[in-house]
């Protein structure tokens, strides 16, 4: 698979970790053959994580990110720690990257517990091994490297290779419900909401994985679907619509139709739907006063009509009929204590690689605050919940 065809949110995501001045950029450097990150004798050169998207072999398609030292001092190098705490949220393999002359450091253990609490899965690369007398043997989870004169670096990569097999889960989208053959409709509104000139993204993937599966595929918008369904003598297997359209598309398709949107399937993708379902329950027990998180994985520029910052809180004022407060996060910025909040209403988390959307997830969980997303909060406001989730099972 080529390079441009895997975006971001799909890819093996990699994080290098560690103190200042052990060699991580130097070391991310000799493994991607790139000067992805500056190098410097300088401690704290690297300020803030840095990502790439690119093919390694013999992984494939992944991001790299290099991150600041976790013992970084100051008002600054205490936010730059915590961003780089923050980038284990995304990351499927950690490199705890060390020097191989000392010791492992109390923040160095911080670190491996932090990976072992997240559960991933990591290795610990001693590097400035050229530095040593004498190479010892190696735990089955380190490894000996030197990215001065390229020591191991080809076996790191092998190391890495192998912890990828079960580090990220390979699911579909809708591949276990619709096969070969089936008739599948697409209603997608073209609006002042849509990107000019394009799809967007749990669009596009929908569409491949259906072309991939050998369903045939129908795209239209709202105002030709009730003529698009006319045309078929058999009626279609199932119809995807984009949620913003969910009240109106309800009305046109026939019961015997199965429903749902582009975000319950993107909720079931990436997420954890029946606890998204279970979520929009939450809507029925506002009360006056409540403030609620309405959180987008990607930052875009709002429009008047902005489904997260208009259309949402709209239809959840009118449907809970109470004096409301909303707040707003995009792209990275998600809230590491929520118990302010009565309900958190997210995206379908199609930026978002599974790993970061299942920890704001399990966020939400430990808070005890209930968490629905854009696709399962609409349907339930428009009493269609129950039809949306039925291909489903």
């Amino acid at each position: 698979m080529s390079l441009n065809n895997v975006v971001s949110a799909e890819r093996l995501h990699i994080g290098f970790f560690g103190l200042r001045n052990v060699g991580k950029s130097s070391l991310v450097n000799a493994v991607t053959g790139q000067k992805l990150s500056l190098v410097s004798q300088v401690k704290g050169t690297t300020t803030d994580p840095v990502s790439k998207a690119m093919e390694l072999l013999p992984l494939g398609p992944v991001v790299i990110t290099d991150t600041p030292g976790v013992d970084d001092e100051g008002v600054l190098g205490e936010m730059r720690v915590e961003r780089a705490k923050q980038i284990l949220s995304k990351i499927h393999i950690a490199v705890l990257v060390t020097d191989a002359t000392s010791p492992l450091t109390a923040k160095e253990l911080d670190l491996i517990d932090s990976f072992k609490a997240k559960n991933i899965p990591f290795i610990i690369a001693k590097n400035k091994c050229d530095l040593l007398k004498e190479i010892p043997s190696a735990e089955q989870n380190e490894i000996y490297v030197s990215a001065e004169n390229g020591t191991n670096i080809t076996e790191l990569k092998e190391k890495i290779a192998a912890l990828s097999a079960n580090a990220k889960q390979d699911k579909k989208i809708l591949a276990d419900i619709v096969k070969a053959g089936d008739r599948v409709v697409l209603v997608i509104p073209i609006d002042e909401s849509a990107p000019k000139g394009r799809l967007i993204l749990p669009q596009q993937q929908t569409i491949r994985e259906l072309l991939e599966i050998g369903a045939i595929t129908v795209v239209v918008k709202p105002s030709e679907l009730k003529s698009a369904l006319d045309e078929f003598k058999n009626p279609p297997k199932l119809v995807i619509t984009d949620s913003q359209a969910f009240g109106a598309v309800s009305k046109i398709v026939p019961e015997n139709i199965h429903l749902t949107s582009f975000s319950i399937l993107f909720a079931r993708y990436k997420g954890d739907l029946e606890m998204l379902v279970g979520g929009a329950a939450a809507l029925d027990r506002l009360k006056d006063g409540d403030t609620l998180l309405i959180s987008e994985g990607c930052t875009h520029h709002r429009q008047c009509k902005d489904i997260g910052s208009v259309k949402i809180p709209g239809w959840v004022k009118k449907h809970s009929g109470k004096e409301l407060k909303f707040e707003f996060t995009s792209g990275g910025e998600f809230p590491s204590e929520l118990s302010k909040y009565a309900l958190v209403i997210h995206c379908g988390g199609c930026m978002l690689n599974e790993k970061e959307m299942q920890s704001r997830l399990k966020t939400a969980t430990d808070g005890g605050v209930p968490i629905t997303n854009y696709g399962t909060a609409i349907a339930h406001m428009h009493g269609i919940l129950k039809r949306s989730i039925e291909p489903f099972k």
